[in-house]
C-alpha cells in the first residue's frame, strides 16, 4: 500500500508537520466504500467517517456505493426486527457525497444500491428498480476496470457485496483483495449478554439484522473476508476484545478542522435541508467562530477498518500514542489488528463461531488485547488524522 516507513521517528515527524493525509503519491490502494450514510443522518458518525474516503491521497477511491434500507426512509421506520426509528424521513447520503466531491475537488462516482432485503442467500435482486440497480452496476464496473485487486470497505449491511457476488462470483474472486465487513457479534459461544435488545435481533447486531441473508452469503462465499464485529457479547455499545466499538470522547478538535470540513459537519449535524448545499461549504468556519458543537462525544465503530486498510500500527512512545507505517515491533507496539481465524459454524440467523487459526486463512477477525488502552490511543490519534485532512484545501 504505502512505501514502508521503517523508522517510527520519521513517521512522527510527518505527523507533526501535518502530512498524515499526503501518503505516497506513487502508490495508491484502490478502494470501494459501501456506506449506509443518510441525510439527514441516522448515525452522524457515518458522515464524519466518510471524510476519510475522500481526504486521503494514499488511496484511489474508485466508487462510493450507498447502502440504504427503504424502511428507514419513512417518517417512522418499519423494519421487521430493528428499532422503529421515528426520526425520519431521510434519504441516501447523496448530499454528503456531493459535498465531499466539491470540497476535495474530486469526481468520485457514486450510486444507490437495492433498498430492500434479499429474499434468499442467492438472490441476484434483478427485480429491483433501475435506479437501485445502479449501485450494483457501479460496484461491478469499478472492479472490472481496476488494474489491481481492490479493498472493499462495507459499513452497513453486506447486501452490495452479496448481490454482486451472486451476479459475477468469478469477478469478485479475481478482483477483491479483501472485503472488510463492519458487522456481526463477536460472541464465540453465542452467549447472551446484558443488552436485551441486541439479544432479540438477528445476529445480535444492527448491520447483520439489516439483511441477514447478505451477511451469511458473504461469510459462506469463499471471498477473503476481514470481520470487524460491531458488537460483543454485551451488545454494540460495550467494548470487547473482538469488537471495534469505542467512544470518541471529545469533539472539540472540530474547531481546528479546515473551514470547509467544519461547514460540511455542521450541515450534517444540524440536519440541514437547503437548496444551495454546495455553496454552504464555502461559508466561515462555524465551530472556530464560536458555534457550539452539536455532540459532546461519538460512538465509533469504523476506525479499525481504516487503520488496517491503510497499513497502520499503533505505537506508544512515553505517554503518547502515534501511528507507525506497517507492522511495528518492539515494546511500544499495541496489540490490535486482524488475526487469522476459522469460522467453525455460521448460523442462518447471522451468528457465527470462530477460532483463531495458527496459519493462513481467508477469514480474519479484529482483535485488541486492551480495550481501554485502545480507546485512549484512538482518542489521541483520530483527532490528529482529521486535522491533517485540510492540508492542501483552498
Amino acid at each position: 500500500m504505502f512505501v514502508k516507513i521503517n523508522c517510527i521517528l520519521a513517521w512522527c515527524c510527518l505527523l507533526c508537520i501535518g502530512c498524515l493525509g499526503q501518503g505516497n503519491a506513487n502508490r495508491k490502494q484502490p478502494v470501494v466504500v459501501i456506506t449506509d450514510c443518510y441525510h439527514p443522518y441516522q448515525d452522524p458518525g457515518d458522515n464524519l467517517d466518510l471524510i476519510q474516503a475522500f481526504a486521503r491521497n494514499d488511496i484511489n477511491l474508485l466508487a462510493v456505493i450507498l447502502d440504504i434500507s427503504g424502511y428507514f426512509r419513512k417518517d417512522t421506520a418499519d423494519h421487521p426486527t430493528l428499532w422503529k426509528d421515528p426520526r425520519g424521513p431521510r434519504e441516501a447520503g447523496i448530499i454528503p457525497v456531493e459535498q465531499l466531491n466539491y470540497i476535495f475537488n474530486r469526481d468520485v462516482p457514486f450510486a444507490v444500491g437495492p433498498m430492500q432485503m434479499m429474499k434468499s442467500e442467492h438472490d441476484k435482486m434483478l427485480d429491483a428498480s433501475g435506479f437501485e440497480q445502479s449501485g450494483i452496476a457501479l460496484f461491478l464496473k469499478a472492479l472490472r476496470e481496476s488494474s489491481e485487486p481492490v479493498e472493499v470497505l462495507s459499513f452497513g449491511s453486506a447486501r452490495m457485496v452479496a448481490v454482486a457476488f451472486n451476479r459475477d462470483s468469478a469477478l469478485l474472486k479475481k478482483k477483491i483483495k479483501r472485503v472488510h465487513v463492519s458487522a456481526g457479534t463477536a460472541s464465540r459461544n453465542y452467549e447472551l449478554g446484558s443488552d436485551a435488545g441486541a439479544n432479540m435481533i438477528p445476529g445480535g447486531e444492527w448491520n447483520v439484522a439489516l439483511d441477514v441473508y447478505s451477511f451469511t452469503r458473504v461469510l459462506r462465499s469463499g471471498l477473503p473476508v476481514a470481520l470487524y464485529p460491531c458488537a460483543g457479547k454485551d451488545g454494540g455499545f460495550v467494548k470487547d476484545v473482538n469488537n471495534t466499538f469505542y467512544y470518541l470522547n471529545d469533539l472539540s478538535f472540530l474547531k481546528e478542522l479546515h473551514p470547509k470540513l467544519q461547514c460540511y459537519l455542521d450541515y450534517a449535524f444540524d440536519q440541514r435541508l437547503q437548496h444551495d448545499f454546495l455553496r454552504a461549504m464555502d461559508g466561515p468556519a462555524p465551530y472556530s467562530g464560536g458555534k457550539k458543537i452539536q455532540f459532546e462525544k461519538f460512538s465509533v465503530w469504523e476506525t479499525a477498518i481504516w487503520l488496517e486498510v491503510l497499513g497502520y500500527s499503533i505505537v506508544k512512545t512515553n505517554d503518547r500514542y502515534e501511528l507507525a507505517k506497517g507492522p511495528a515491533n518492539g515494546a511500544g507496539k499495541m496489540e490490535s489488528g486482524l488475526r487469522s481465524c476459522r469460522l467453525t459454524e455460521i448460523r442462518d440467523d447471522g451468528r457465527f463461531r470462530f477460532e483463531y487459526a495458527g496459519g493462513p486463512s481467508n477469514i480474519s477477525i479484529y482483535y485488541r488485547n486492551n480495550v481501554n488502552e485502545n480507546e485512549k490511543a484512538l482518542n489521541q490519534i483520530v483527532p490528529a488524522m482529521y486535522k491533517s485532512y485540510g492540508d492542501g484545501l483552498k
